[in-house]
């Protein structure tokens, strides 16, 4: 009689799993539909201007070049000068927008999530309200507004306005971040001689920063790529933020698409680049930060 040792027992298949597949190949389909657009946008960019109009299209420039990009980096040129100017003015406004909405939205959410006071829930859904209408609504009343404010073609007239915008979503997201933060943690530090702005800053502020950082990306990247504001409040060509400053590119007679494609992928290196650096201490604040209840 032979017998069957257990190199000899058939290796069972797997069954098929089409659900599975299925999520694979629309991931992938998505992840086509995403970059195909950035990879056009980059190849474009190395082309000349008369490579970038031939028809039917070159797929890859038979001769790439990076004059287009060291044209908008040069200061000594008229279109670096311009290039350079736009992009410091968006990453100033961006930054200081993304700093007072996180300075601002902290104690906010904190104190919506700890605090019980009249008209708490009122108030906070009143916060949320205003993102149930459309942006374009508030253009004419902002803007009269800043008029008489005295800060129509400035800088400030975007921070404030960022900040009506990011403001609600961000106290809502972080008010989430510090309601399952157990209350016990900060009780425990109150008892060990703690006062509450300490447990706040020492223990609740570790354990929200995922949150922040969250609340920071989304601020910024929505102050980056704003265009309606900025095109409406701004008229002095020095005041400029990039979304505005690179329609430039385009004239009544002609456009220049590879400069245009290569200014269009630098204004979005500074996000990509934000979230590649700030990725790893979110991923290491969920770790470290987690709590088991």
């Amino acid at each position: 009689m032979s017998t069957m040792t257990a190199g000899d027992r058939p290796v069972a298949r797997r069954k098929f799993d089409g659900w599975r597949w299925s999520g694979r190949v629309f991931l992938a389909f998505m992840l086509f539909f995403t970059v195909m657009p950035m990879a056009w946008m980059l190849i474009t960019s190395l082309k000349t201007g008369f490579a970038a109009m031939q028809y039917p299209p070159q797929w890859w420039p038979a001769e790439p070049t990076l004059d287009n990009y060291t044209r908008l980096v040069d200061p000594r040129s008229k279109v670096g000068q311009d290039f350079l100017r736009y992009f410091w003015n968006s990453m100033f406004v961006s930054t200081v927008s993304t700093v007072l909405a996180v300075v601002v939205a902290v104690p906010a959410a904190y104190a919506f999530s700890r605090f019980r006071f009249p008209g708490r829930n009122f108030l906070f859904f009143a916060v949320l309200m205003r993102n149930m209408f459309p942006a374009v609504i508030f253009l004419v009343p902002l803007f009269i507004l800043m008029r008489l404010l005295g800060l129509a073609n400035t800088h400030g007239s975007l921070v404030i306005t960022y900040l009506t915008f990011g403001l609600p979503l961000a106290i809502w997201l972080l008010k989430g971040f510090y309601d399952n933060i157990p209350i016990q943690l900060e009780q425990a530090a109150r008892i060990d001689g703690a006062t509450r702005f300490q447990a706040f800053f020492f223990i609740v502020m570790p354990l929200s920063t995922p949150g922040i950082i969250a609340t920071a990306i989304y601020s910024f990247i929505g102050a980056w790529n704003e265009y309606i504001y900025a095109y409406t409040f701004l008229t002095k060509h020095e005041q400029l933020t990039l979304p505005v400053g690179i329609q430039r590119f385009f004239s009544e007679n002609a456009t220049d698409w590879p400069g245009l494609m290569a200014a269009t992928f630098m204004m979005s290196v500074p996000v990509v680049v934000l979230f590649l650096v700030l990725q790893k201490y979110f991923v290491r604040a969920l770790t470290e930060g987690a709590v088991k209840h």
